[in-house]
C-alpha cells in the first residue's frame, strides 16, 4: 500500500540551518560611526573628524560646537576666552527654566551660548565669537546678547577685527522681552565698531534664523556662509502656513540667499581659515601700504 511518505525527500539536517541560525552582527560602538543624514552613508567619527566634520560623499556640513570650530579656525594656542563666568538667571521665572539652563550646560559643556574671546587667524589678530547649537540652540538670551556687545566694544577700543560664527533658532523665549532688547543692544555695538572703520565678517552657519538673523548676524561688512545652510527669520514651515503658499525649492539656504544678494560668498568649511585670513590680510591697517 503507497504511503504520503513514498515520494518525500528524506530531510536532511542542513535544509533548515538558515531558517534557526542567526547572524552575529559586528558589535559597533555608537560612538564609532555616524550616519550621513543627506546621503546615507556610514561614517568612521575619526575620519569625520579629519575631514572638518565635513561628510566626504556628499559634502554635508555637520554641526560643531564652539570649541572645535575654535580650534579649526584659530592659530594653536592663541584664543583667550572673555566673559566666560557670566551666567544665565530667570529674571521673568519662567517655569523648568533654571532646569533646562543646567541640562544645556551638561549636554553642551558651556556655561552659555556663545564663546567669546581674541586670537590670532594665520597671524591676524581679531576679536572672536562663535555660538554653539548644542547650548539651546543658540538661542540669544540676555548674557548672549551682553557678551557679544562687550566683545564688540573691545574691538572698537583696541581697532581690532570682529569675526563672528552665527548659529541660533532666534531669541530666547524664556526670557521674554529682555531677550529681544538684545537685538537692539547688539546693533548698536556692531555700529559703533563700524564708524570706528573697523571690519566685522560673519560666518553663518545650519540654522541661522530668529532674532540673530535680524540683528548682528545680517550687519556684517562681509557675510560669509556656510553650504546649505538654513538662514531666515521665520522658518519655512511657518512661513507656508502663514502664506498658504508653497515655496520655492531650496527657499532660505545659502544658496538662494546668494543668489539673491543676501550674502557675499559660501565657503567649505575646509577652506574657511584661510578665506577668513585672505580677508584679514586685505582689511588690516597697513598691509596694503
Amino acid at each position: 500500500m503507497l504511503t504520503k511518505e513514498l515520494f518525500r525527500r528524506p530531510k536532511n539536517e542542513l535544509e533548515n540551518y538558515n531558517k534557526h541560525f542567526k547572524a552575529v552582527l559586528p558589535d559597533v560602538p555608537n560612538e564609532l560611526c555616524v550616519l550621513c543624514p543627506v546621503c546615507k552613508q556610514t561614517l568612521f567619527t575619526g575620519s569625520l573628524q579629519e575631514n572638518a566634520n565635513v561628510c566626504p560623499k556628499c559634502g554635508h556640513h555637520f554641526r560643531i560646537n564652539a570649541r572645535q570650530r575654535i580650534d579649526m579656525m584659530t592659530d594653536e594656542g592663541t584664543f583667550v576666552e572673555f566673559y566666560g563666568n557670566i551666567l544665565s538667571k530667570n529674571p521673568i521665572q519662567f517655569p523648568n527654566y533654571d532646569e533646562k539652563l543646567k541640562q544645556a550646560q551638561l549636554a553642551s559643556a558651556e556655561k552659555e551660548a556663545v564663546v567669546c574671546g581674541t586670537a590670532k587667524i594665520s597671524g591676524f589678530d581679531c576679536a572672536l565669537f562663535v555660538m554653539d547649537p548644542y547650548f539651546m540652540m543658540g538661542s540669544m538670551g540676555t548674557v548672549v546678547g551682553e557678551k557679544i556687545t562687550r566683545i564688540f566694544e573691545y574691538a572698537t577700543e583696541h581697532s581690532m577685527p570682529v569675526v563672528g560664527f552665527t548659529v541660533s533658532g532666534g531669541a530666547r523665549m524664556q526670557e521674554g522681552i529682555l531677550s529681544l532688547m538684545q537685538m537692539a543692544k547688539t546693533s548698536g555695538a556692531v555700529k559703533l565698531h563700524s564708524d570706528a572703520y573697523n571690519l566685522y565678517l560673519a560666518v553663518l552657519t545650519d540654522p541661522t534664523t530668529g532674532g540673530v538673523t535680524a540683528s548682528f548676524a545680517m550687519e556684517a561688512d562681509i557675510i560669509l556662509a556656510e553650504p546649505n545652510a538654513l538662514i531666515g527669520f521665520a522658518g519655512p514651515r511657518v512661513i507656508e502656513q502663514t502664506m498658504r503658499q508653497k515655496l520655492p525649492a531650496g527657499f532660505q539656504r545659502s544658496e538662494f540667499l546668494l543668489e539673491k544678494g543676501f550674502i557675499d560668498a559660501i565657503v567649505n568649511r575646509k577652506i574657511q581659515k584661510a578665506t577668513i585670513a585672505r580677508i584679514l590680510s586685505l582689511h588690516t591697517k597697513g598691509e596694503s601700504e
